[in-house]
């Protein structure tokens, strides 16, 4: 580049004709048609991001405005006025260019009134400036530019044509960067440039900028690696590497990547941020058809494209979920470094977590009726009747399952092992913390057990005396005492059962405490009968002595219990479920 007269790119290549406009072509083609047709609005509103050419054309069309009617006109002094309304904001410097708009160009048909940065006008200056742009002079044309279109005051904006500058693209600003390389005699490469522009974000200005920088610093050769190491850019190269640890599930490779970027004096923010952009790029690469999206070069677009085919969709929407995640906790995080590399370990875990669901074995549904202790003798008989039982069920359960579930059946259970535990496992007791409603299906799930039972038991009517009913009434109680249950055998012994002529036993009692306590063995004793006497019409009555009610104070401590567990039955579930045995 001639250092003769050296003026920086921003300058020197300024848009002088319409074909020279960068990125705007449609704003451009509608203003020169505007002029052509002489169809001009009083006022022009431009908006749009910074440097992306918003002032440039304002003055390309405040000249091209006064050409139309004077093409030998070389001095724009007298029909140009530009206010910086930065600096000029007061209602003062409205009211001084209002006076001046009376005033009409002494040549040319038109004076255009260019107003920049027209946001940071005060309140008073915007209404100072309201009637003027109401009913301006004919000969009065007004461009007004900014950069916040949603600070301008509603009647300002009705009052003008509205122009939106969109940013300048990737493939524009390098082909614009290409063309003034050429014409300076630089040599570049286009993977350097790309990165210009990208570091740019559309901000034409800034991409010449940085060109004018990197034209010095690397002497007329602009190389990708000198690029990214002046601009302190964060390489596309450390993502790919990053995601290729990620895929092999290597923790070590990728902290110590992290641990070279954060070295170089990166952002741990900036690389979490550019993760996640990487990560969506793969995740575009997915499909042909969404990968003109990216705006690479077709090197780099390969490069995605072959990385892309080492993940799968389910996994990279993980991944981008849980980087998504921890963007959002960042700047919470007290230990930020940790916060990243907590990050990276569990990005490297997904595709090993997804692996072991994959292989995950199918527990037995009859592993959860298992007991949670080895089953007392008068009960063990009776849950391995039971387990018996689901077993035969089970294949026509299975059956009915893979008919509503086929899809996921297919993929799961056909490659799934079924395991089925040993019943002779012991199982460590629950906490005393379990619910209340959690013992309570329990007794739920044993009594439709029971009724089940009940309804395959032999119903049959043989004959017993009653002498061989306390037989084997007595043989229950000891059997009871045996367990431990004292309480329970006192009261089946205070009295004899009596047997009535259609198989009803009735037992007198003599309070309403023992009924409750009988009633909660009443299904086992019956069973016990029926069993022992061959007789699946057996039924219990029990009857209460009326007494009257002793006080607090005269009761034993198993009476005490009872009486509070006819408030509230829930004590009988809770002494059930934990072996609890009242002291006398």
């Amino acid at each position: 580049m001639s250092q003769d007269n050296y003026t920086v790119s921003a300058l020197k290549y300024r848009p002088d004709s319409w074909e020279t406009i960068v990125g705007q072509e449609n704003i451009a083609t509608t203003l020169k048609q505007a002029i052509d047709s002489d169809q001009l609005a009083q006022a022009y509103l431009f908006c749009g991001p910074r440097g992306v050419g918003k002032t440039s054309t304002a003055r390309l069309f405040a000249k091209a405005i006064n050409l139309k009617y004077d093409s030998e006109l070389t001095d724009f002094s007298y029909n140009i006025y530009e206010l910086d309304a930065a600096s000029n904001n007061q209602v003062d410097d409205i009211r001084n260019l209002n006076d001046q708009v009376r005033i009409p160009p002494q040549t040319g048909k038109y004076k255009v009134y260019i107003i920049d940065e027209v946001h940071m006008l005060s309140q008073s200056a915007f209404n100072a400036f309201l009637k003027t742009l109401e009913e301006p002079p004919a000969h009065a044309v007004f461009v007004l530019a900014t950069t916040e279109k949603h600070k301008i005051i509603p009647t300002i904006l009705s009052r003008c044509q509205v122009y939106d500058f969109k940013r300048i693209s990737v493939p524009d600003m390098i082909s614009h960067l290409s063309n003034i390389a050429d014409k300076e005699e630089v040599k570049y490469e286009k993977e350097a440039l790309h990165v210009i522009a990208e570091k740019a974000d559309g901000a034409l200005r800034d991409a010449l900028s940085c060109f004018d920088l990197m034209v010095n610093f690397c002497s007329g050769n602009i190389t990708y690696k000198e690029v990214v190491k002046n601009l302190n850019i964060l390489d596309h190269d450390y993502y790919f590497k990053i995601s290729e640890f990620i895929q092999k599930n290597s923790i070590h490779d990728v902290l110590l990547t992290y641990d070279e970027i954060i070295s170089k004096g990166f952002d741990g923010h900036l690389f979490l941020v550019g993760l996640s952009g990487h990560l969506r790029n793969l995740m575009i690469c997915k499909d042909d058809r969404t990968l003109r999206i990216l705006e690479f070069s077709e090197s780099i677009k390969q490069k995605f494209k072959e990385q892309s085919n080492l993940f799968e969709i389910s996994i990279l929407t993980e991944l981008l979920s849980i980087t998504s995640e921890a963007d959002i906790n960042y700047k919470s995080s007290k230990n930020q470094r940790l916060h990243v590399e907590i990050l990276l370990m569990k990005l490297c875990s997904v595709g090993v977590q997804k692996k072991k669901s994959e292989n995950l074995e199918i527990i037995a549904p009859d592993f959860f009726d298992v007991q949670e202790s080895t089953p007392s003798p008068s009960n063990k008989e009776l849950i391995e009747e039971s387990i018996s039982s689901e077993i035969k069920q089970e294949t026509a359960i299975n059956t009915e399952i893979k008919k509503e579930n086929k899809s996921l059946t297919d993929r799961k259970i056909e490659n799934s092992k079924i395991v089925r535990p040993n019943l002779n496992i012991k199982i460590q007791k629950r906490s005393l913390t379990t619910s209340i409603s959690g013992i309570r299906k329990k007794i739920n799930k044993k009594v439709e057990i029971d009724s089940e039972r009940k309804e395959e038991q032999n119903l049959s009517s043989s004959k017993f005396s009653e002498v061989l009913l306390q037989e084997k009434w007595l043989s229950f109680a000891e059997n009871r005492k045996l367990e431990g249950k004292l309480g329970l055998h006192t009261t089946l012994t205070k009295s004899k059962p009596i047997l009535n002529d259609d198989f009803s036993i009735l037992f007198v009692i003599d309070s309403e405490v023992q009924r409750m306590e009988l009633q909660l063995e009443s299904q086992s004793l019956l069973d016990f009968l029926r069993s022992e006497l061959n007789n699946g019409l057996i039924q219990l009555k029990l009857e209460v002595t009326a007494h009257d009610k002793p006080k607090l104070s005269q009761l034993t401590s198993k009476e005490r219990f009872f009486q509070m567990a006819e408030k509230n039955p829930d004590l009988h579930l809770l002494k059930e479920e934990f072996n609890l045995d009242i002291e006398y």
